[in-house]
């Protein structure tokens, strides 16, 4: 058996004209090869990195995501009001469909994945993807890998939980109703799942949010990376996939604003549910029955479905071959 020169020859003729004025234009991205590649060697910075980088890194990129929550909850929390003010000051009840409150959601938050994405920083659900494939590829060690992972996921708690409490909590956009009701409603029923579903969730959460790095890594310019980051980021958020980062702001959030007293009575008056929520049994919901398995549904669907397939594809001999009677023919 002969490997097959169809792969090589694509290569071959994107690199000749990817200078070209018409091919600049064409070809202004990757092929999954190469993406392989360069995540390979974006994996292999990564654990790499001095400890005290990757801490101020994940603080930032638990910060970034935090900022796209924020947006988010700000903006389906509005809509899920149920009403419009219209020209002459009178208020209009509407029932906007669920789906499209959903969707506004999911079309905001992707300006996380950017932050994190362009301006550079360390986010752990990425990390779920660029660790394991480099050590898949001889050019990580498990320690490292393990070593990257604590860390970031240490500053994407702390990053994430900062906004939440000073940039959200502490800011009073969650003090009066529709916005606290929407932000202890998100909170209490991720609190609610039970861990297969969570994990579940999880792992579609991470697939989707990997695919949209695997697409940013492809892209060669600013536009491109800010379209691969926006669909597949939007379809997880709109679907209700759950991302253990963003549940760092999503649920203490929910926290801090059902255990304060002047908003909970408002939550009580609107009949909002928050016993997932209330005093230590609601950062016991936090940690472990959401962020435990939603953790662990994280790391399988970037480590399996992403790292792991991709670098067997492409990576691990030969993509495609020819029969021996057809290659001693060439």
């Amino acid at each position: 058996m002969q490997a097959c020169t169809c792969h090589l020859q694509a290569a071959q003729w994107y690199h000749q004209h990817r200078e070209g004025l018409l091919g600049r234009w064409i070809m202004a991205f990757k092929v999954p090869a190469e993406i392989a590649k360069a995540a390979i060697a974006a994996g292999c910075t990564k654990c790499n990195t001095t400890w005290q980088k990757l801490l101020v890194l994940a603080f930032l990129a638990g910060a970034y995501i935090a900022f796209g929550a924020l947006l988010s909850e700000i903006v389906a929390g509005g809509l899920s009001n149920g009403t419009i003010t219209g020209p002459d000051g009178a208020v209009w009840k509407i029932a906007l469909p669920a789906g499209l409150v959903k969707f506004a959601a999911g079309a905001v938050f992707p300006v996380g994945l950017m932050l994190v994405v362009i301006a550079g920083s360390e986010l752990f659900t990425g990390n779920c993807m660029f660790a394991p494939i480099s050590l898949l590829n001889g050019e990580a060690s498990a320690r490292s890998l393990l070593k990257n992972w604590t860390l970031v996921y240490i500053g994407n708690f702390l990053g994430s939980i900062f906004v939440a409490f000073f940039l959200a909590y502490k800011c009073g956009f969650f003090d009066s109703l529709p916005w606290a009701g929407w932000a202890a409603t998100v909170a209490n029923t991720k609190c609610g799942l039970d861990f297969t579903t969570a994990f579940l969730r999880g792992i579609g959460c991470n697939w989707l949010v990997c695919l949209a790095v695997w697409l940013a890594i492809s892209s060669e310019d600013i536009i491109g990376k800010i379209f691969s980051c926006w669909f597949p980021i939007m379809a997880f958020v709109t679907t209700g996939f759950e991302h253990s980062v963003a549940n760092m702001f999503f649920i203490p959030l929910g926290i801090f604003a059902a255990n304060n007293p002047a908003i909970a009575a408002r939550l009580a008056d609107a009949n909002v549910a928050t016993a997932n929520l209330a005093g230590g049994a609601g950062w016991y919901n936090f940690f472990v029955t959401n962020l435990l398995p939603v953790t662990l549904g994280n790391i399988v669907g970037a480590a399996f479905f992403v790292a792991a397939l991709y670098w067997y594809v492409y990576l691990r001999g030969p993509l495609c071959t020819l029969p021996a009677e057809k290659a001693s023919k060439r």
